[in-house]
């Protein structure tokens, strides 16, 4: 892979994540994307608890860090599928990029100290891209898996 592309790559990872206020509220932290994969992670904070009694994760928060992994992915997958464009008309594309579906499914409840959310393509067309993300704690126990469609043209 190229300087500039890992460059560009970073660029949008850290976009995702610094540039959106609801992202930055919640914790997320961007740790790295390439063509193959992105991950993101976030501490569990009492502000994150979706139930009092169990000191879990909320749902919301789950479906949060999958969608917005998600939709950095497919962000890859813009510029990966459009590698000559001029970074005018690539920021247009990105500018446009939006979650159409996201399906969550939760196999077990949040608990944890620190979470990931990884994210792999698995489709780019010219009108919408396909992500699959999971979400597991730092003993690597997977919390919740997704698949998301992204409008991307």
């Amino acid at each position: 892979m190229g300087f500039l592309k890992t460059k560009a790559l970073a660029a949008i990872g850290e976009l995702m994540v610094n540039k959106i206020p609801f992202n930055h509220h919640l914790g997320f932290e961007f740790d790295s994307v390439s063509d193959d994969l992105c991950i993101i992670h976030f501490a569990m904070k009492p502000e994150l608890v979706g139930n009092y009694f169990q000191g879990i994760l909320h749902g919301g928060v789950i479906s949060a860090a999958l969608d917005m992994v998600g939709g950095t992915m497919a962000a890859v997958g813009v510029l990966n599928d459009n590698p000559a464009t001029h970074i005018s008309k690539l920021k247009n594309k990105l500018s446009k990029l939006s979650t159409i579906d996201i399906r969550v499914d939760y196999l077990r409840p949040g608990k944890g100290k620190m979470f990931y959310a990884k994210a792999r393509l698995l489709r780019t067309g010219s009108k919408i891209a396909v992500v699959r993300m999971e979400l597991v704690n730092e003993q690597e126990m997977q919390i919740a898996v997704a698949t998301g469609t992204y409008l991307v043209g």
